[in-house]
């Protein structure tokens, strides 16, 4: 570790003894060569003996805080802070801001800086006040606020995160209306864990008036009207899906079938899936028509129907009920057989993910509607194809 900070320092010793010199203060024994300040011999010392912390704040010292140096000092803490040492960071960067010959450039670039270490550090309310201040000083004001919304998402403090974001729409000329939506229904969550579904709705309203295509929102509003026993309220949110983004319907197809159940409408419900199978051929809209056929027209007709459409659409989910139909039918020799194929449909299907990150490649068997490893927003999408939706 002390050589590793040996090489980290010498830039700054070096630069240190060259300002030194310039001022005069280093002594000359001969023309041809100069002798080191004792303050530079004294912080090698400490780097040697493992005393980092010591060296640190010795070159810190010996690099006067002026106009030509003030660089350095923002270079070295970055470099730290980059290394993952954030506690010398933030000493180097609240060393420089304490000092009065900094200009209302220089301080702002070392206050942004430290909210960095402060951020980097798990400091929240630190950084929080600190990207607070420059939101108003340019050229910082735009990163400042990309910082705030990601302080605020990390604290869930959704209502300041949507000013946030808003004020940065406006500072940077981008169009985050999808991220604000998400954050009005993250506050629609908070309002169903305290009881306030009604709040909640309103909450809702709010995201589909900043978005139009926020799905989560019509998920939510159809899910709330469920649950109130609205159950034409429910399927018009339900339903409102295919126009936002079709990828998404497999997520309500078992809530908009209870709907129609609850209505007493199954021939509606078959006629309506049938619709969107022609439309979209999804597994999960297949394997729901071929449940209401099997309970209308029987087993054979279920099969028939999953048989028909797996010749045009190969796909494990469909296979697996498929076999799961068979046994019903099959004589014992053939239902071994049969046991055997399933414990292999099963296991694949069991293993496998559902849902992929677009951005980063993230996947699991859980809608997210914030990826949990890149943090972006609207990028989980269902996994398509033989083992997918």
């Amino acid at each position: 570790m002390g050589i590793e900070i040996l090489f980290l320092l010498l830039p700054v010793a070096a630069l240190s003894g060259w300002w030194l010199g310039r001022r005069g203060r280093i002594a000359r024994y001969d023309d041809s060569g100069m002798e080191l300040p004792s303050d530079y011999i004294k912080g090698l010392n400490y780097i040697l003996n493992e005393q980092q912390d010591k060296a640190i704040d010795l070159f810190i010292q010996m690099l006067d805080v002026n106009s030509e140096t003030v660089e350095t000092h923002l270079a070295l803490g970055s470099l730290f802070r980059r290394r993952g040492e954030v506690d010398r960071a933030i000493r180097i960067h609240q060393n420089l801001i304490a000092r009065p010959t900094l200009n209302k450039s220089q301080r702002a670039l070392a206050l942004f800086e430290l909210g960095q270490d402060y951020m980097r550090a798990g400091l929240l309310d630190r950084a929080e006040s600190l990207f607070g201040e420059l939101v108003d000083s340019a050229p910082h004001s735009e990163a400042a606020l990309r910082h705030l919304v990601e302080i605020y998402q990390q604290e869930k403090d959704w209502g300041d995160a949507v000013k946030a974001a808003q004020r940065l729409e406006q500072t940077a000329g981008l169009n985050l209306a999808y991220m604000v939506a998400h954050f009005y229904c993250e506050q629609a969550e908070q309002a169903l864990r305290q009881g306030e579904p009604s709040r909640a709705l309103k909450l809702l309203r709010r995201a589909m008036s900043e978005d139009r295509q926020c799905v989560r929102a019509s998920i939510m509003e159809g899910d709330i009207e469920r649950s109130a026993g609205n159950y034409k309220a429910a399927l018009k949110a339900y339903q409102r899906i295919e126009q936002q983004d079709p990828e998404y319907l497999p997520e309500v197809i078992q809530p908009m079938f209870e709907c129609y159940k609850a209505l007493q409408r199954k021939d509606e419900a078959i006629d309506y899936f049938k619709s969107l199978l022609d439309k979209y051929a999804g597994i999960s809209c297949m394997l729901m028509l071929a449940d209401l056929i099997e309970e209308r027209d029987g087993e054979q007709a279920a099969t028939e129907f999953i048989t028909g459409f797996l010749k045009q659409r190969p796909s494990v989910r469909g296979m697996d009920r498929l076999i799961e139909l068979n046994m019903g039918q099959a004589s014992e020799s053939v239902r071994d057989k049969l046991n055997v194929l399933k414990e292999v449909t099963d296991q694949i299907l069991t293993n496998k993910s559902v849902y992929i990150c677009q951005h980063c490649g993230f996947s699991g068997k859980s809608l997210h509607w914030q990826c949990p490893s890149c943090k972006h927003w609207n990028t989980i999408r269902p996994i398509h194809g033989v083992e997918g939706e």
